[in-house]
């Protein structure tokens, strides 16, 4: 669990009910715009990303009685930021997945979309094992910041983000806990 700091303010942005709330919604939306759910899978983009595929993929089921396969990406071997020699790559986890790319709907599931760049690399991995009809995007929070155009077709929640600000995803298979916090760190310039 993240802890947090005596110089940083947390902000709750959404608890474990409005967090709940929110899947479920979007699961209707996915499911609305998917006629053929059968073609659908998901790819929940680690670490996040994958339980909440998981919670999403188990709501459609619970909605159609049809449940999508669930996979997992591990994007960060394909991030741009990391081959051009900036940072260093961390590992999240592996990629895994049991089902053929070629011809699906292949639904993207991250936590939480600033840049662009992850699901960029997201989109490039899956690439490499095939060719889906289609990739679609569902993200829990867009915090803003993007740096290449790409936008959710699913989103959660949406919020404009200052440099200093950063959106922090806690889930209850990873964290213990279901909860979205906005934190903020004091500058220098602020604690002067």
């Amino acid at each position: 669990m993240t802890e947090i700091t005596p110089e940083q303010e947390a902000t709750i942005v959404m608890d474990g009910a409005t967090l709940a709330d929110t899947l479920r919604r979007m699961a209707h939306e996915i499911v609305h715009e998917n006629t053929t759910l059968e073609d659908l899978a998901l790819l929940g983009i680690l670490r996040r990303g994958r339980p909440l595929a998981d919670r999403l993929a188990g709501i459609i089921g619970e909605l159609t009685g049809i449940t999508p396969p669930v996979g997992s990406l591990a994007t960060t071997l394909y991030r741009d930021d990391f081959r051009g020699g900036i940072g260093s790559p961390t590992s999240k986890g592996s990629t895994h997945f049991d089902f053929n790319v070629d011809g699906r709907t292949i639904l993207l599931v991250d936590d939480v979309l600033a840049a662009g760049r992850t699901i960029r690399a997201a989109m490039d991995e899956v690439m490499d094992y095939g060719r889906p009809r289609r990739i679609q995007l569902a993200c829990l929070i867009d915090r803003g910041g993007r740096e290449l155009p790409i936008q959710a077709d699913y989103l959660g929640h949406s919020m404009a983000t200052v440099a200093n600000e950063w959106v922090t995803a806690r889930l209850m298979e990873i964290d213990g806990e279901d909860a979205v916090l906005l934190t903020r760190r004091e500058t220098e310039a602020e604690g002067a």
